[in-house]
Formats: structure tokens, sequence, C-alpha cells
């Protein structure tokens, strides 16, 4: 017979169901706790009037464990140091949409080597997760592949669908499941109206094709995310963080009948894919703040030990410690300072 199916398939690799690795790294009491804690923060501070302001912070991705052992260190400590204006949590990126091809981050390729051993990449994935928490750190990421959440989300407290993806009716659907609060980015082109859409999807009951715990296919049937709001980075056109596109952004979430929550990523577009620049624009949003704007209610930092980033692929040997091989990232220094001046600004909303 005329073989008519998987004529483009190599190999298929058998993965451990869902239950098996929640098994094999469970969340403590202690850790499941913290999540259900910190998720109920970032949604007072987000819909409510909660005073704090929602830093996530962090490298771009995680692709040396000690490196990200390390700045977790740091970043707990400064988190700590500035609690009570700010609420830091740390980005823990494994995943990384690609404009063509590249290291598709942790979770895909965990050895850096090619070689995609997904298996090692979720356990992982699942470890330096549960080493974070243990920081009293709260986790970020972006949830790329629809079946990853079953793997991970029970360890993250707030979540993003990128400008690639927030168009896709496959990531709206997931994103009606999760239990987290979440950020739909603007469209690559800078359409905000998509990132509107696509909350308004995932804040519906859906059902979709998806894996059960047992890894087996299941029609999977949700009841809607209300926890979801709009992340603003910049598109094509430039950047959309003005005065201007948050009022723009006010008014279409306002039409829309959203809440008027609006978060800022300081990257990409937003700085002109400049890292060194993400600063200018977490001082431009305090200038808003300090002026009564009420609708900004946090900002996304990519940031790392070290600045700038460097290429990949090239021999792990030579990797520089610290630096991203993703996008790139301000330095530790920069970021320390750049969260105290967070922290200072927003001393008048406080007296």
């Amino acid at each position: 017979m005329q073989k008519t199916s998987d004529i483009n398939v190599v190999e298929t690799r058998a993965l451990p169901s869902p239950a098996q690795l929640l098994t094999e790294l469970p969340k403590t009491d202690v850790q499941a706790e913290f999540i259900a804690r910190t998720r109920r923060e970032i949604h007072r501070l987000i819909f409510t009037d909660d005073k704090r302001f929602l830093l996530i912070v962090g490298p771009c991705s995680i692709h040396d464990l000690k490196a990200g052992r390390e700045y977790a260190t740091r970043l707990a400590a400064l988190a700590r140091e500035v609690a009570d204006r700010v609420m830091i949590v740390m980005r823990v990126y494994f995943e990384k949409p690609r404009t063509t091809v590249g290291w598709k981050g942790l979770v895909m390729d965990p050895h850096l080597d090619g070689t995609h051993d997904i298996a090692t990449g979720l356990r992982t994935a699942r470890t330096f997760l549960r080493e974070v928490l243990d920081l009293g750190l709260p986790t970020a990421t972006e949830l790329l592949d629809p079946i990853t959440p079953q793997y991970i989300a029970d360890l993250i407290c707030w979540s993003a669908i990128g400008a690639r993806t927030a168009e896709s009716q496959t990531h709206r659907q997931m994103a009606s499941g999760l239990s987290m609060p979440l950020g739909f980015k603007n469209g690559t082109d800078g359409s905000i109206t998509t990132a509107i859409n696509a909350i308004k999807a995932a804040a519906s009951p859906q059902t979709f094709l998806g894996i059960n715990l047992d890894g087996a296919a299941s029609a999977i049937v949700t009841r809607g995310n209300p926890d979801c709001h709009v992340v603003l980075r910049g598109g094509t056109g430039g950047p959309n963080y003005s005065p201007a596109h948050i009022a723009q952004t006010e008014a279409l979430l306002a039409k829309a009948g959203l809440p008027k929550a609006i978060l800022v990523d300081c990257s990409h577009d937003n700085s002109a894919k400049q890292p060194e620049r993400q600063p200018e624009v977490v001082q431009a949003l305090l200038a808003q703040i300090a002026a009564g704007n009420t609708s900004i209610m946090g900002a996304m930092i990519e940031s790392n030990l070290e600045g700038g980033n460097q290429p990949f692929p090239q021999p792990k040997e030579k990797l520089r410690y610290g630096v991203s091989i993703t996008d790139g990232c301000i330095d530790w220094a920069t970021t320390e300072k750049l969260v105290r001046n967070v922290h200072a600004a927003l001393a008048p909303r406080f007296a």
C-alpha cells in the first residue's frame, strides 16, 4: 500500500506523561500555597486599586542553570527589599519563538547541542521552577507549545502569550484553561485589537483538543480565564508606550468592556531592540504614573547577570557566563539601579 502519512517524520520519541513528571518532581505544600497566594496578589495588582507595581524581570531565556540560579538568588534579595511598593516576578522562560530557525529554548533543547532531549528539558524546567519558588520568588514564563502547560503550569505564577501567537486560536483556547493571570501581547504589527480580541476569547468557555495528565488525547473543556490583560510591546510601526498610545489602549479596552489594566514590555520594539534603552521606557512610564495615570500597572524587563547577548550556536565552552543567547539584556548593576528607582518613584503613591 502506498504510504500517505509520516512521510517527513524521521523519529517519534515517547515522553513521560504529565502525571509521571508531576509525581517525579512534585510541588511541595509550601510551594503550592506560595503560588496560589502570589496569583491572588497579581490579580489584585492588575484589577483592583492595589498600588504596588508589577515588575516582570529576568533573562530573555534560561540557558545556563548555574547563571540562572545566581540571578534568581540576587533578584530574590532585591525583591524583598522593595516589596512594599514593587512586586517582582522573575522571567523564567524556557520556550523561545523563532522568526525562522534557531535555538527553541531549554525545554526543546536542554543540552544546547541540537539533540532536542525534550524529556530532560521538561524535567529541567520543573526542577528550576521549584528552585526559584523556594527562594520566595514568583515565576513568569511565556507559554508557546500548547502541550507544555500540562507539565509546568502548576509552578507558574504569571504567564504571557507572545506577539506571534496572540492571534492564534490554539493559544487563546489554551489560555482559557490556565489557572494563572496572563498577559496577551499586541501583535508584531502593533495591533492592540489583536490582544483585546485574545483576552475576550480566553475569558470565554472553550472546548479544544489537548492532552490530559495521563498524556491521552482529550477534548479539553474550560470555563474561561478571567485574569487576562494587555501587554504593550511595540510593533513594526515603533514603540507604543507614549501617553497617546496608553490613552488609545485605554479607549480600546473601555470600548471592549474590559478593565483598564496595561503592562508595558520595555524590550522588543518598545526599545527599538536596544536593551540598554529599557530604563528609558521605565522612566517614561513612571512619569505618566506621576502625572496621574492609573492604568499602567506594571512593566517587563529583559535582564541578566551581564548585558547584551552573544551569538548561538557556538561551542558551549566558549559561551560567556551570564550573557543571553537570545535577546539582549541589561546587566545586573543596571537592573538593581532601575528597580530601586522604580521603588523610589512610587513613594508618593503610598504617602
